[in-house]
């Protein structure tokens, strides 16, 4: 039986963002196919499951100018272009067991899943969840020092309960995932 107060965030498991990808991280398919199994057998544990996607149209200043070597702190390398192939999630991530998506960085830098919309919708992530009697989030994916650090902070200062799901994360780098999830668990992010 699931919990319906307990929501699964899984952030951006997309291709552009695993090995191969524009902006790979070395861990993004094994998360990938990990998430899937953890949903297999822990589904009942969540009321909803909803994943994020870096989506992006004309991110403006997000991405490096052409002949400019991306900083990998404000911009980057060009990548998540909507309707691409680097911006489907990576097809080890069952997107069958995933209740609802939502679309982030348009047209501006966005990391969190709490800046996205529901994918066909304008409703943001936080409505979305509270419409769900939503109070717990556990949050997952990738990059952890990044979009997954985002969303987990967002969800605090959304007033959510929000846990970290370690295992299920990929960093872009080792320190810098450590560093991240320090910082989530200082703002109060239970780290399992």
């Amino acid at each position: 039986m699931s919990v319906p107060h307990k929501a699964l965030i899984v952030v951006d498991v997309q291709n552009d963002f695993c090995p191969g990808g524009a902006l790979a991280t070395d861990r993004g398919a094994v998360v990938a196919a990990a998430v899937s199994g953890h949903l297999r057998a822990e589904r009942d544990r969540y009321g909803v499951v909803v994943g994020t996607k870096d989506w992006h149209i004309d991110p403006v200043g997000h991405f490096a100018p052409d002949g400019v070597e991306p900083d990998f702190q404000e911009t980057w390398p060009v990548h998540c272009v909507a309707g691409s192939h680097g911006a489907e999630v990576h097809p080890e991530l069952d997107v069958d067991l995933v209740d609802a998506w939502f679309l982030k960085g348009e047209h501006t830098a966005a990391y969190s899943g709490f800046e996205g919309h529901l994918d066909g919708a304008e409703t943001g992530l936080a409505d979305w969840l509270r419409g769900r009697e939503v109070t717990e989030v556990a949050v997952c994916g990738v990059a952890t020092d990044f979009c997954v650090r985002a969303t987990a902070l967002d969800a605090v200062a959304e007033g959510f309960t929000v846990d970290l799901l370690s295992d299920l994360c990929s960093p872009v780098s080792e320190a810098g995932g450590a560093a991240a999830v320090g910082q989530m668990a200082a703002a109060g992010v239970t780290v399992v």
